[in-house]
């Protein structure tokens, strides 16, 4: 047994450099400060940003456009193999499956160059949206949509999904919503890429890894668990009761505390502005109310604020959208941030492999199976 300092989770370990993020005095992106950025830019700049280490300039941005609606299509391959798995899969698992496909077809799958890898990441941005929305039209008997080239990536993304043009509001909400997901330094997910980067498998194999951690019920799949709280509840009325009688009871509450931001996330500060106004234009504020009742109880009785999945929830509920959609949706945007983190991994690399703190048997004498 060592006598090594132990860490459970890896809590406060600085386990290696980036570029990329910070979330130091406040969420950056390559220095730019979220707030700015949810803004004043839009998911798209966001995305080069991460990718190619600075904001585009008009040139560079419209050929980055160009670039996503011709790389928007998907062997029709994947999407015959996607309607051979069974309905009752979850999304996120047939979308980490697709992804895994996409590699396969990719014409640069071996080549992990830093230009290559940056192709590859590009065209996963163009091809997730199509995965997420065909598993889900295909699911409930709807015809395949085709990505419409004059609609902003946000936009397309719930055109893909709808079938309908949306409002500028939901259009603007998405778009806020995938910027703020993007990157947030070595959280699971994240970490998990980069792990299997170190190795110098592809990217694919990254982002699927990646992808799976997120899955999880404790990283993004918690937005999922959020909404399930809110219908739960019911009612503005029996908010209070209810969220005390779940702290009695030692309950989780997904969707508050978070393992860095102990004074509050500021990302579901800003989400928290759209949900607002979101619900303000449906004409019901019961689910803000109910919201509202449980950020305050939860807050003055554990000190715990909210992290981004609490208005996230509540925002795609808004927009319309079912509930196995909510994680796949962090996967269209967070696809930059992992991408950005393989590629800075592979720059740089040294194979990542911590040690473990041994807590089993002392030593112990062998006897042969004949005298057992």
């Amino acid at each position: 047994m060592t006598n090594e300092p132990y860490f459970p989770g890896l809590e406060g370990v600085i386990a290696g450099e980036t570029a990329v993020s910070t979330i130091s005095g406040g969420l950056r992106y390559r220095g730019y400060s979220i707030t700015d950025l949810a803004a004043d830019s839009g998911f798209l700049e966001v995305a080069y940003l991460l990718l190619h280490r600075e904001l585009p300039t008009e040139e560079q941005f419209a050929d980055f456009k160009a670039i996503l609606v011709e790389s928007s299509w998907v062997d029709p391959a994947i999407i015959e193999f996607m309607k051979s798995i069974p309905l009752h899969v979850s999304a996120m698992d047939v979308l980490r499956t697709c992804i895994s496909a996409l590699g396969h077809f990719d014409p640069q799958l071996d080549d992990d160059s830093t230009p290559a890898n940056i192709a590859k990441a590009t065209r996963l941005l163009a091809q997730i949206p199509i995965l997420i929305a065909a598993r889900h039209r295909l699911r409930h008997g709807l015809p395949l949509v085709a990505p419409d080239a004059e609609l902003s990536f946000a936009g397309n993304l719930l055109y893909l999904i709808t079938g309908r043009e949306p409002a500028p509001l939901f259009e603007k909400a998405m778009d806020v919503s995938l910027v703020l997901y993007a990157e947030h330094e070595f959280n699971a997910s994240t970490f998990a890429a980069r792990v299997v980067a170190s190795t110098e498998a592809d990217l694919h194999s990254a982002i699927v890894a990646a992808v799976g951690a997120l899955k999880g019920p404790l990283h993004g799949g918690a937005n999922e668990r959020v909404l399930e709280v809110l219908q739960e509840v019911g009612r503005p009325a029996a908010a209070e009761a209810w969220v005390r009688q779940a702290l009695a009871a030692r309950r989780k509450i997904m969707g508050f505390g978070h393992r860095v931001y102990k004074q509050g996330d500021p990302r579901a500060v800003i989400l928290k502005e759209y949900c607002t106004r979101l619900a303000r234009a449906a004409e019901d504020p019961s689910l803000e109310q109910i919201a509202d009742t449980i950020e305050q109880v939860v807050r003055d009785e554990k000190g715990l604020p909210p992290n981004l999945d609490w208005p996230s929830a509540r925002l795609y509920h808004y927009l319309g959208l079912d509930v196995d959609l909510y994680t796949p949706l962090f996967v269209a945007s967070r696809v930059a941030g992992w991408a950005a983190h393989v590629i800075e991994q592979a720059e740089n690399n040294r194979l990542i492999r911590p040690r473990s703190k041994y807590v089993g048997p002392g030593d112990r004498s062998f006897t042969p199976l004949a005298k057992r």
